[in-house]
């Protein structure tokens, strides 16, 4: 006889921007906000009753509403006020999942009147999931689509060949990453107080580009381990941190047929096929919870 196993449903990728008027200076925040609900689901799948179900366009209307209510501090604590209020308010609903993507917005000084004009940002894109289930809390945060550049103080030699190894030894290359990257907070319960999360998340990005930059890398993965050991020992709030590096490879070109030496000057950016690096970095003492493929968050 078939079971019915995991199942959650809800709202993906409501996009709210929030306007916060200061006189006529004005502040953005762009979210990409999505709702996933788990709970007594058993009799919607298996006979269609509908009685427990929160319509997902209710969910939608909350994300609007409490956008206006709450506002929006940051991406972290709007979604705090969501998930608490989809499991404290619907008995049937038993666990909360919210993720949320934030686009960044800067200014755009001007000699003229007010400060109310903006040019969106590409350095990367700002990522959280907040998990509740009435008495605890999981929060991780991270970013994607960072891209870092190490123009030199990067080498790649003494690994293993075989018959079908044909890449030569390096001993000046440029490193370069397109950084995907996620933080879980030792942040479990409302007795505890709460992270400033906008200031935690601008800190693991400096200690992050701080450890790309200053690290002489051996290897892509020394560099990693670098940047999560640095996040880890300079943000106590942080117990796990986990990352994926496709290692955007650059190739110098041969130029000799052009009568032409290459000195480590001219090269090709391929996009694929790509290394791709993967690891997490743990506090002493602390288990990962963060899944292996950052798909499945």
């Amino acid at each position: 006889m078939p079971i019915l196993g995991q199942n959650q449903y809800g709202k993906a990728e409501n996009r709210v921007v929030r306007i916060t008027r200061d006189g006529a200076t004005h502040h953005i925040k762009d979210l990409n906000v999505s709702v996933s609900l788990s709970g007594d689901m058993d009799e919607v799948h298996l006979s269609g009753s509908n009685a427990n179900v929160l319509p997902t366009d209710t969910t939608k209307n909350t994300v609007y509403a409490f956008a206006k209510e709450h506002g929006i501090e940051s991406a972290e604590q709007f979604g705090i006020h969501l998930a608490r209020h989809f499991v404290t308010s619907q008995p049937a609903i038993h666990r909360a999942r919210i993720r949320i993507e934030e686009y960044s917005w800067e200014r755009i000084e001007h000699s003229g009147k007010g400060a109310h004009s903006f040019v969106r940002t590409g350095q990367e894109t700002r990522l959280a999931q907040i998990t509740y289930d009435g008495s605890a809390w999981e929060v991780v945060s991270g970013l994607k689509d960072l891209t870092l550049m190490n123009s030199t103080d990067s080498e790649f030699w003494g690994y293993v060949k075989d018959k079908y190894t044909t890449l030569p030894e390096a001993h000046d290359r440029i490193l370069a990453t397109d950084v995907s990257g996620r933080w879980r907070f030792n942040w479990t319960d409302d007795e505890q107080p709460t992270p400033a999360w906008d200031t935690s998340y601008a800190q693991v990005k400096r200690h992050m580009l701080e450890a790309f930059a200053e690290t002489y890398s051996l290897s892509l993965q020394q560099t990693l381990y670098a940047m999560g050991a640095r996040i880890i020992d300079h943000r106590s709030e942080i117990d796990e941190v986990r990352f994926s590096l496709p290692n955007k490879h650059h190739f110098l070109v041969d130029l000799a047929p052009f009568g032409l030496k290459n000195d480590n000057e001219v090269y090709f950016a391929a996009d694929r096929p790509y290394g791709l690096i993967e690891a997490t970095v743990l506090r002493d003492g602390v288990k990962a919870r963060i899944p292996a493929d950052l798909t499945n968050l």
